[in-house]
């Protein structure tokens, strides 16, 4: 385990992330990300939404805590031929200090429910938000863990660890971030869709 890696939220084996979102670039046009937009995936992993945010947007910044799995996703996309993506390895609280222009989309997959200060983050998030830029929040429903089956077996975070989209609202809200919509994402999860108000 990397220090610093928000609870709950470790990459999954082989397999099963593939299993879960076979098509995922379908979850990123469902939670809002546009072509031609300067976006960023907070908490990136092994790059398994990255590559198909880099087939989609103008720009991309990957950001994630462990190094190793960042390395992943740098060949993910260097495999693909796409060289729109940076890749910074940092925690996701100094996300103000990495990305310096303002993003129109900023996404977030699977770990909203282990961030010790969900409101901070929001904020953080908001600060680097063009106006009307959006924050998609992937979470997992708040569904007892044995009813979560992938390829045969219980995944995805504790059951107490879950968030209704209702509480992801009260903790992103406060940012001055408002909720647009609630994406379903079958079969496990759902994207609660914030945007940053126009000028």
């Amino acid at each position: 385990m990397v220090e610093g890696v928000f609870q709950g939220t470790e990459m999954p084996d082989a397999g099963w992330w593939e299993a879960l979102w076979p098509d995922p670039a379908a979850v990123l046009r469902e939670c809002e990300l546009n072509a031609g937009t300067f976006a960023v995936d907070l908490c990136a992993g092994d790059g398994w939404f990255t590559l198909p945010m880099a087939c989609i947007a103008r720009q991309v910044v990957a950001i994630d805590i462990d190094d190793k799995l960042l390395n992943s996703a740098r060949r993910r996309l260097a495999d693909a031929g796409l060289t729109n993506c940076a890749f910074t390895v940092t925690d996701a609280y100094d996300l103000a200090k990495v990305v310096t222009a303002p993003a129109d989309f900023l996404f977030l997959a699977n770990v909203f429910h282990g961030v010790p200060d969900q409101t901070r983050l929001s904020r953080l998030v908001a600060q680097v938000l063009a106006p009307g830029g959006k924050f998609a929040v992937v979470n997992w429903h708040q569904r007892p863990r044995e009813e979560t089956i992938v390829l045969g077996a219980p995944r995805g975070p504790r059951t107490e660890l879950r968030m209704t989209p209702a509480s992801v609202r009260r903790a992103v809200e406060p940012s001055g971030l408002a909720l647009l919509r609630v994406a379903e994402l079958p079969p496990y999860h759902y994207g609660a869709i914030f945007q940053k108000a126009r000028d």
